[in-house]
């Protein structure tokens, strides 16, 4: 049953545009309010130009149609169990719930009347803790799909792992071990990589260890969890006779307990040519640590595709310890903008870019 949900009630827009207001941006770039969505989360882009967002806590997905100079917000599904996955592929929106991947056949074509969902056949476990998948197909056309840890710290057999199935759901194969829980992830647009983030275990400080940007060059690979950590850190309860040697080092350590998630290589054309082929990542931002740090959109340089620096993109969500948005996925528009979900603020926003007359 299509509902159409109005949701930009005076005082919503007024607090969003006022938070905006602290957002910092390189020069050129701005950000508005692209739609409101509940608790938005994973994006994914239709051919038609739909915006699909998952909302994990209130159990639904949305669509966002672009109607003339405004966007309208449509609730697709309800009654999930935590469907924080969403991918687009031929036509189908895949989603990922808990314990079960789901498919409707041709959706843009049926938003007023969603299809029956045919499930995909593959088992995924049922643990909640670090159970909210993210998916994404790849340039190989597969399905790729995390498996988190049910823990802080464990060693668990079928969990900490990356996944990719063909669009029916055979030919299972794990693609990386050892991943505590990945919440984002894209391909390098010239070699087909696969990057990754991965959120560092809790319990061992403020500042230890880093959260992790993990390249795969090679199927099979672990990265270390549960017995070392950010390359270097032998665990202490599961490191006792590891070398962290024998696992694969993330490609670069990010900031500890910022809750590294979405990321994207930006593919437009209307950032600046020294943002094309860069990774920007969303932030969610630390709940664990006695001073938060995160909440922003970082920017990850390349040189020769290798990792050389890691600078703010955007930031003011975090205004002191106060918090005003949580960065959660990104999304390169075909015009060049970038949209980001924030599913503290309940918003999608568009950052865009135009050269200055001055």
């Amino acid at each position: 049953m299509l509902r159409f949900c109005v949701f930009l009630t005076f005082g919503c827009w007024s607090s969003s545009l006022l938070a905006l207001e602290n957002i910092q941006l390189p020069p050129g770039f701005s950000i508005e309010v692209y739609a409101e969505v509940p608790n938005a989360r994973a994006l994914a882009l239709g051919d038609r130009g739909t915006l699909f967002v998952s909302n994990r806590r209130g159990h639904s997905v949305y669509a966002v149609v672009v109607d003339g100079d405004s966007t309208r917000t449509i609730e697709l599904l309800d009654g999930l169990n935590s469907p924080n996955g969403i991918a687009y592929f031929d036509g189908d929106l895949y989603v990922a719930e808990i314990d079960r991947v789901t498919r409707y056949a041709d959706i843009e074509a049926h938003l007023e009347n969603v299809p029956e969902a045919e499930e995909l056949d593959i088992e995924l476990p049922a643990n909640k803790q670090h159970g909210w998948r993210y998916i994404g197909f790849g340039p190989d056309g597969k399905l790729y799909i995390s498996i988190g840890a049910p823990c802080n710290i464990c060693d668990r057999k079928g969990f900490a792992q990356i996944i990719r199935i063909s669009p029916d759901g055979s030919g299972r194969e794990i693609v990386a071990n050892g991943v505590r829980n990945s919440v984002g992830f894209a391909w390098h647009p010239g070699t087909g990589d696969l990057w990754f983030t991965d959120n560092g275990r809790d319990m061992l400080g403020d500042d230890l260890p880093a959260d992790e940007l993990n390249r795969v060059s090679e199927k099979g690979q672990h990265f270390g969890f549960p017995y070392c950590h950010a390359g270097d850190i032998r665990d202490p309860g599961f490191g006792s006779g590891k070398n962290c040697s024998d696992y694969r080092a993330p490609a670069l350590k990010l900031g500890p307990h910022v809750a590294a998630l979405g990321l994207r290589f930006y593919s437009g054309e209307m950032f600046p040519a020294e943002y094309r082929g860069q990774i920007f990542i969303a932030e969610h931002g630390s709940w664990n640590r006695s001073k938060k740090i995160g909440y922003r959109i970082m920017m990850v340089r390349l040189e020769d595709g290798d990792p050389v620096a890691y600078e703010p993109f955007a930031t003011g969500w975090l205004q002191g310890q106060s918090v005003s948005g949580r960065p959660v996925d990104l999304l390169i528009l075909p015009d060049g903008s970038m949209l980001v979900s924030d599913d503290h603020a309940g918003m999608v926003y568009r950052i865009s870019y135009a050269q200055s007359s001055n």
